[in-house]
């Protein structure tokens, strides 16, 4: 009777495991600058009863501010630099969502994001269509060929004609489309959207009567069904067709038809491989997951520092042994978090497709593999991209020496800027894919850390990393300086890509690495 009920007992237990791994549904979301992504994510929170109103980025005046825009740089100027990450319940699914910087300044952050989620959400600004910083990022998901579901955001303002985005969106992305509806005007003219899968229009509260918007939006839709591409769930899977959706987040009009379909087609957590081609499935009881971001001071008060991990398999439960595979280094999970922004909660389990923080004290890394257990787990590292600007950092205050390094070592962990030395001195310089991300990290110095810092411009640089062994220092010159970076590797910083190709004729033996 004892065994039965053991068994019994641990059936139920994975049973219960089983249906919270079906239930999960994690994705980023994607798009250029002011298209509307935070506004979208914000509905998404209301829909899920996360928050009881939206706080929209163009509302400052009413003292509303994005959640998932939680830094107080992002509040202050409307834009998110750092990804967020959110939590909630809708319609017996638990969503994660992973709101990713809009600025290109910080798409390395979004591209590690990305590496993290089983399928991802496109908004496109109908009235400008395809913009550059959307194509960039979509280049980066169709390489991992997860499923993309596109919402053409702001119809309620006067937007591009739906087939033209329908084109521009297979044109220049290079992926089929499928509309799930479509729009029936557009600004002043708008009557709503048709519903093409219960083939019901959805109005458009207050619109006014425009009988002929209604006629040609039902001539474009037979139109779809002639001409238009077939519905293939198999295809949206793998990436290779998008699910079209049109709306407006900032009036929350077309965001419940969007969660709703979302929700039907989009993939439960998927397996991972590690160096070793292994495929790491989510039902495996082993726990694994790997460190995507860091993060310090979300929390001003206690100045803490956060590692975010994507469970890959396993049950995670608080208070469990995980071994680190870089270092081998033996940790006990206690201290761990879920999170709606900034707001978080203590977890007692969690489950893949689930992002826990796990509070830091200084062993993490990004990019890390953690798991239980004594077999040996290790994922892809997380690459790193080539800063291309410079700058020398010098703290005003001399006094405050101990809280300038420390403030530099944490941001520089968080993987947002990258920090080199000059190979002979102790002069720190800063590298970053963009100038924004230096003023960020300079409001975040005075602001976090009571640090005044002041740059000295080094410029535009080629950075290369050449290994050790190769290494002479008399290959330096004033043309390309060297300096190490945080892990004391030698790298040159090359005047422009002519000084590079001198060096390379000079020493062709001699074999320079470039990160991303």
């Amino acid at each position: 009777m004892l065994l039965n009920a053991v068994i019994s007992g641990k059936l139920k237990v994975m049973e219960n495991f089983q249906e919270q791994l079906k239930n999960r549904r994690t994705f980023a979301i994607i798009s250029h600058p002011d298209a509307g992504k935070t506004t979208l994510t914000e509905q998404l929170l209301l829909h899920g009863g996360v928050i009881r109103e939206a706080g929209t980025v163009k509302g400052r005046g009413s003292h509303k501010l994005a959640s998932s825009d939680w830094m107080a740089i992002e509040q202050q100027r409307g834009i998110s630099v750092t990804s967020s990450v959110l939590q909630f319940d809708y319609d017996g699914k638990r969503i994660n969502i992973l709101d990713t910087p809009g600025h290109e300044d910080f798409s390395e952050d979004t591209y590690r994001t990305l590496m993290a989620v089983d399928s991802v959400v496109m908004v496109v600004d109908a009235a400008k269509g395809i913009e550059p910083q959307t194509k960039k990022l979509f280049e980066i998901v169709a390489q991992r060929g997860i499923p993309v579901f596109t919402f053409f955001n702001k119809i309620d303002r006067d937007a591009r004609p739906a087939l033209d985005l329908m084109d521009e969106l297979e044109t220049v992305l290079g992926i089929q489309a499928y509309p799930m509806n479509w729009p029936v005007g557009s600004g002043q003219i708008l009557q709503g959207i048709y519903d093409l899968q219960k083939n019901a229009m959805v109005p458009f509260k207050n619109a006014t009567a425009h009988p002929e918007i209604i006629d040609e939006t039902m001539d474009e839709i037979e139109l779809l069904h002639d001409a238009g591409n077939t519905f293939d769930q198999d295809a949206i899977a793998h990436g290779q067709l998008t699910p079209v959706f049109f709306g407006s987040a900032l009036v929350n009009f077309g965001v419940t038809e969007f969660l709703r379909e979302y929700l039907t087609y989009a993939p439960a957590p998927a397996a991972m491989k590690t160096v070793d081609d292994e495929v790491i499935t989510p039902d495996r009881t082993q726990f694994t997951g790997f460190v995507f971001k860091i993060q310090a001071n979300m929390d001003p008060r206690h100045r803490d520092r956060i590692a975010f991990v994507r469970i890959v398999s396993g049950e995670f439960n608080r208070g469990m042994d995980v071994v680190l595979q870089r270092n081998s280094k033996k940790l006990k999970l206690s201290n761990v978090t879920q999170f709606m922004a900034e707001e978080r909660e203590n977890v007692q389990n969690a489950v893949p497709g689930d992002i826990i923080g796990v509070y830091d004290t200084g062993n993490f890394q990004i990019g890390d593999t953690i798991y239980a257990g004594k077999k040996t787990v290790h994922f892809p590292d997380l690459p790193t991209f080539t800063p291309e600007l410079f700058n020398r950092v010098i703290a005003k205050d001399v006094m405050k020496q101990k809280s300038y390094h420390k403030g530099i070592e944490q941001l520089v962990q968080e993987g947002t800027i990258q920090l080199y030395k000059s190979w002979q001195g102790s002069d720190y310089i800063i590298g970053a894919v963009g100038q924004l991300q230096f003023e960020v990290f300079q409001f975040r110095m005075e602001n976090e850390y009571n640090v005044e810092i002041q740059f000295e411009p080094i410029g535009s640089k080629v950075a290369r990393w050449i290994s050790p062994e190769q290494l002479d220092e008399k290959m330096a010159s004033s043309r390309n300086q060297l300096v190490r970076d945080r892990y004391d590797q030698p790298v040159f910083l090359f005047e422009n890509r002519f000084a590079m190709n001198w060096f390379h004729d000079k020493y062709p033996d001699v074999v320079l690495e470039e990160k991303m």
